[in-house]
């Protein structure tokens, strides 16, 4: 494989290129979509892949409804992808890393045709595309209208057990890593159904990749899987990796309000159909917000839908005119969740409610995966490249996952050339602390989930930023030993800690208190160490000082 021109946005400050690979496998902590794409691209390296549920439960790609953006239709250019997903950012997007992302799509939707993944076609084999919110043109590839994910899913996984090369953990969790001469050394795993009796193994890396997901079970109302709970966020920063853009968690507009957890989504692309949002008055309310209106961008459209349910009007999603009686036939996912909620979406309304959906920041690396921690790499919705911005363009996470999943392979591939240490290890098992009570556990758990979906959900202030970080510290302290709780915690914190500094409205981060754009737009960058000084004092001033670095003056090439 030839490794793809780098950039000169790519960032200085991060690890080593020259840092060298140590003994054992290549890990993946994840096995989602971008942790098992890295798995396959690395092949026939030898690989470990860690999930902590059998592989296609519990990934929140499986779920992915919309489909892969790429520019493959008649008449777009990977040049008009790119401009829509900067538009669609809010200020905050890389324009280098969407660029290329946007000219590898096509490149790796071809890759996915190869593992066979089978995406929907025309009498002539062309694509069929959707359009979704933001986009210029019809470019979402998609699978049976609404199963992109768990088609793309079923098919690598598929490839995954014909690898040789692969060597899969499942039911296995990661708790932390492990650290040696200031490198990522291994990973610390945990078997779920032994979790609490004080045993854990530890599994040693050449490298680690993690691939675990987003944040959105930090919250009461999520798309995620439960296991999205951003603890890989709080295991690379308590190693000393580097988080970037925090604050922005996307808030789905759409979640059918079934009180299911996590709430199944109904897709963007039913509003791209021609699907309206009414509220309880029968009004339909989004023109009046925007002038795209349902196909706004999703930090805007999820702003309108909160409004009018905190107004008590509710809100729901109309898609009885535009798709009627072959709403079966064309969303099979989305109506088979309607009827098991006893509701007829040809006939009926459907409730909906914002939810935590996507995390626009991460653990923050260069285009190549690459953390500010040697032997640390990140893909998928746990990284922040710096593409998605401030407010993520629908479906470019998939796209995201597999483009720099593959540039992760080639980056890892490269420092393994001349190693020849790699190959299978066994996890040792070793004795540590039990965890917390299980019913403490369910209590201090619901407790973090309602205090960020109060404070540090859709609308945000300062007094409720200030309450929810003191509220997670002090959860961090009766949590004790229970790693999980303290995981859970931290990454909350880091959440609420860059809230707390963006001192303006942007994207998806909306603060009552600071209701406009700043006229300069910065990434955010947070450490052990900045999360330290808010603890001891919290900010009281401009918060420009601490986000004046940009991912392009602090990711390495």
């Amino acid at each position: 494989m030839t490794k793809p021109v780098h950039s000169d946005a790519m960032i200085s400050g991060f690890a080593d290129p020259t840092s060298p690979i140590g003994p054992g496998d290549i890990v993946i902590v994840g096995a989602g979509l971008a942790g098992l794409f890295t798995a396959l691209q690395l092949a026939p390296l030898p690989v470990t892949v860690v999930s902590a549920a059998p592989l296609g439960e519990g990934a929140s790609s499986v779920w992915a409804q919309g489909g892969i953006a790429a520019a493959v239709g008649e008449g777009d250019t990977p040049a008009a992808h790119a401009a829509d997903t900067i538009a669609a950012g809010a200020g905050l997007v890389e324009t280098t890393a969407a660029r290329l992302i946007a000219a590898e799509a096509p490149e790796r939707i071809r890759d996915l045709l190869h593992y066979g993944v089978p995406f929907d076609r025309g009498l002539q084999g062309e694509f069929v595309l959707s359009r979704e919110a933001a986009h210029s043109a019809k470019r979402i590839v998609r699978v049976t209208g609404d199963r992109a994910g768990a088609a793309i899913m079923q098919a690598l996984i598929a490839a995954v057990r014909k690898t040789p090369s692969i060597r899969i953990l499942e039911g296995y969790e990661a708790e932390d890593l492990i650290l040696e001469d200031n490198r990522i050394a291994g990973v610390r795993l945990i078997r779920g159904i032994e979790r609490g009796n004080g045993t854990y193994e530890l599994m040693p890396a050449a490298a680690v990749v993690l691939a675990t997901g987003g944040v959105g079970g930090l919250y009461a109302v999520t798309t995620n899987p439960t296991y999205a709970r951003g603890e890989a966020l709080a295991m690379a920063a308590r190693a000393g990796a580097a988080i970037a853009d925090a604050e922005f968690v996307q808030f789905h507009p759409t979640a059918l309000d079934f009180g299911r957890d996590p709430a199944p989504l109904a897709s963007e692309a039913l509003r791209g159909e021609g699907a309206v949002l009414i509220n309880g008055d029968g009004h339909r309310f989004m023109p009046m917000i925007h002038e795209d209106a349902e196909l706004a961008p999703r930090d805007i459209v999820a702003r309108g839908v909160f409004a009018e349910i905190l107004a008590g009007r509710g809100a729901f999603l109309d898609c009885r005119t535009a798709i009627g009686d072959a709403f079966a036939e064309r969303f099979p996912t989305v109506y088979r969740y309607c009827s098991e909620a006893g509701i007829d979406p040809r006939r009926e309304l459907l409730p909906i409610v914002p939810a935590a959906h996507y995390h626009m920041g991460g653990i923050a690396t260069n285009l190549d995966g690459r953390s500010s921690f040697p032997c640390l790499w990140a893909v998928g919705e746990v990284a922040c490249t710096g593409v998605h911005g401030a407010n993520r363009l629908a479906s470019n996470s998939l796209l995201e996952a597999v483009v720099i999943a593959a540039r992760t392979a080639i980056d890892i591939a490269e420092l393994a050339d001349n190693a020849d240490n790699l190959g299978p290890v066994a996890p040792r098992r070793i004795d540590g602390d039990a965890v917390a009570d299980r019913s403490i556990r369910t209590q201090l758990l619901d407790k973090i989930r309602h205090t960020m979906s109060e404070s540090v959900g859709v609308i945000r202030e300062g007094a409720g930023l200030h309450r929810a970080f003191k509220t997670m510290t002090e959860i961090e302290t009766a949590a004790a030993s229970d790693i999980v709780l303290s995981n859970m915690t931290l990454a909350a914190r880091l959440i609420t800690g860059s809230a707390l500094l963006r001192k303006e409205s942007r994207g998806a981060h909306f603060r009552r208190d600071y209701p406009t754009e700043k006229p300069l737009a910065h990434h955010s960058i947070i450490t052990m160490e900045e999360l330290a000084k808010i603890e001891q004092c919290p900010p009281k001033h401009d918060a420009a000082n601490h986000q004046g670095a940009s991912l392009t003056n602090t990711v390495p090439a």
